[in-house]
Parts: C-alpha cells; structure tokens; sequence
C-alpha cells in the first residue's frame, strides 16, 4: 500500500518546502492528546498539560479529534505563512461550505478520495460527521452540532482558541523551533536544486520515493510509504498546482499526506534527528512478522538469540533435517533477522538481536505513519 501523487510535467519550483506554524501548532495539540504516539516528549506533554489552564484545557478537549487520531485538513496549509496569525488569515478567506467540509477531513476513510459535498448543503454528509463526532465523545459531539448550526460563530471560537495556544504555550514554542524547521526547508530547497527530487525525497524520509512509469508514457510519481492506500495528482487544485513539504519537529512517527480532491497535496515529514531510528519500509516489516509466524521458526530464534550455531547443530537439535533447517534460515535470512559469518569450514548463524529489538517498533511507526 502507499499514497501516490502523480507529478507528471510539474516545474520542481512548484515543489515547495516550508515551515508551517499552524501545521507545527496542530502537531503539538496531537502529541498533547496522544502522548502515547510520541515517547519521545514524554516530559514536554507533561509538563505543558499541568501548565493550562482549566478553561483552555476544557475547550482543547471539545475541538480534539480535529488533530487526535488524524490531522483535519485545514491545519495542514499549502501555502505556509511566515506567522500563525497570516495562516488563520487565509483560513479565514474560505467560504463556509469549503472549510466545514475541510475541517471534517480527520479520518482514513475510503470516502476520502472522492468528492463529496458539504456537511452545511447533504444532510447524509451532515449525518456522517455527526455520527463520527459522537464516537469521539459528547463534548466532540456539541463541537459537531455547534460547527454545523454556527460556522461563523464556531470558527471565530476557534481561531480563538488556536492564538489562546500561541499566547500559552506555542509561541514559546515556535521561536525555539521554527529556526530549525526553517534551516531544514531551505535545505531541502538548495537540494532539490542541485541534485534534483529523486534525491531529495529520500533525504527528506525513508519512507518518500521517486518512480517513473514502466509503460514509456513519462509519468513521474512521489510514492509515500503508507498503510493507508491514496493517489492523487499535483494538479489537484488547477489554480495552485504543485506540492508542498513542511517539516515538523513533533510529527515523527507520523509522515502526514493531505490529498482531498481539490486541494493541493501536502506532505507532513519530522525533520531527521540523531535520536530518530531511521523509518523500515513496511514491506520488509511485514517480511519480518511473517517469517516469525512460523512455528519452527521460532524455536529456531529462541536458540539462535543464545549464541551461534551451525544448520548441522540446529538439525540435532531439533529433530529435523538440514535441508529443513536451511530453508527455515534462509527465510529468516531473507527477513534480516540473522547475521551469518563464516569459521574456517563451518557457516554459523545468529540472530541480530538489535533487529529483532526494533521490530515492534517498528510495526508500531509503520502503524502510526
């Protein structure tokens, strides 16, 4: 599975990175509502949380699924500003239909992908997001009903409430971070210059890469990393083709992609740290699991963590033969999950104890990208 963004005959200066306070502000809320995401910032959520006030916390609490388990549309913008209040200005522009609909983008439903209208104009749209609102809980489900009866009232209470955060807590924030996401952007920029895409998304994420179609027709595609499955073009948005790239320093392990149809893609990546294991592609991760699942296999680990051994050892040991030892080997092989060397005339394998350490973690950041 992946998200695909076709990007056929896009200029690379219409490919745009740029720090984003309203993403980096919405990345923060998550990780306040999810700290179980983000280990990480254990100490900053923590803190951050005993710091605001009832009030603030109470009205973060009836907006929250607008970030918690996905991350609504409109707090990922195209075109970035350089304050948050310039990017709530240009929410502001938006007419009522276009930012409810927006604002209600927070799940990885199949519906995504289509156009659908309004909740304000289709009462079935309406119903939906109400009936998802009320899984959230009764205060999400009050936001919900406000939202819809009030978009005007409800979205001055918002933006409200997002500068309440900025005076709080982000403000503090962004001035200590926004340096560093802003150095990443312009060095992605210089790179995307000199080497070219195919190199730069890579070093923008593991799990981001370039293909070309197979078919001789030219085609060119951004290809993300996902469990979620997506595609969308470049030229989503006729009047502002292109793709934009903000880095965070609270998203990993969550490597975001809006691509409503309509709206220009966006693509949300937490800028690489040297205490930030690299990303696994889910395939090889799937790989792992599967080579673990089988029975023997197992056994064959529980001896293999111990030392190293040759097939003729875990052949005795297990009562089976070394061709049957072999093939279970090779798959774990395969997988990475054993290093194999060789003493003289004997071929010893062990298991990479560091690998097998990783894998649910591993599962879990494929998971939660």
């Amino acid at each position: 599975m992946a998200n695909v963004i076709d990007i056929t005959g896009l200029p690379s200066e219409r490919i745009v990175f740029a720090p984003s306070p309203l993403a980096e502000l919405a990345a923060a809320l998550h990780a306040l509502s999810e700290p179980g995401h983000h280990p990480g910032l254990h100490g900053w959520v923590t803190a951050t949380n005993a710091a605001l006030k009832t009030d603030l916390a109470d009205r973060l609490c009836e907006a929250d699924f607008l970030w918690r388990s996905s991350r609504s549309d409109i707090l990922l913008p195209a075109r970035p500003g350089s304050t948050l209040g310039e990017e709530l200005d240009e929410l502001d522009k938006i007419d009522d239909e276009r930012f409810v609909a927006a604002a209600f983008e927070i799940s990885c439903s199949t519906t995504y992908t289509r156009c659908t209208p309004s909740p304000l104009v289709d009462a079935e749209e309406r119903a939906r997001v109400r009936e998802m609102a009320a899984a959230r809980g009764p205060r999400q489900a009050a936001f919900t009903d406000r939202m819809l009866t009030d978009p005007d009232g409800l979205r001055i209470w918002l933006r409200r409430l997002l500068e309440d955060c900025e005076d709080a807590f982000f403000g503090d924030i962004w001035r200590r971070v926004g340096i560093q996401l802003a150095a990443d952007a312009r060095h992605k920029t210089e790179l995307l210059r000199r080497k070219g895409l195919a190199e730069t998304l890579p070093a923008t994420s593991a799990a981001l890469s370039l293909e070309e179609a197979q078919d001789g027709s030219g085609g060119v595609r951004i290809v993300v990393d996902k469990l979620a499955r997506g595609r969308t073009t470049a030229f989503a948005n006729p009047g502002d083709p292109g793709v934009t790239f903000l880095p965070t320093s609270f998203g990993w392990p969550h490597l975001l992609v809006s691509h409503a149809p309509g709206w220009r893609p966006v693509i949300q990546y937490p800028v690489a740290g040297r205490e930030l294991p690299a990303p696994v592609t889910l395939e090889l991760t799937q790989q792992r699991l599967e080579a673990l699942g089988h029975p023997m296999r197992m056994q064959l680990c529980r001896t293999l963590a111990r030392g190293p051994h040759t097939t003729g050892e875990l052949a005795n040991a297990y009562g089976i033969t070394s061709p049957e030892v072999s093939r279970h080997v090779t798959t774990l092989k395969k997988a990475g999950l054993i290093q194999t060397r060789r003493r003289g005339r004997y071929v010893l394998h062990q298991l990479d104890l560091q690998v097998v350490a990783r894998l649910g973690s591993d599962f879990l950041e494929g998971v939660l990208r």
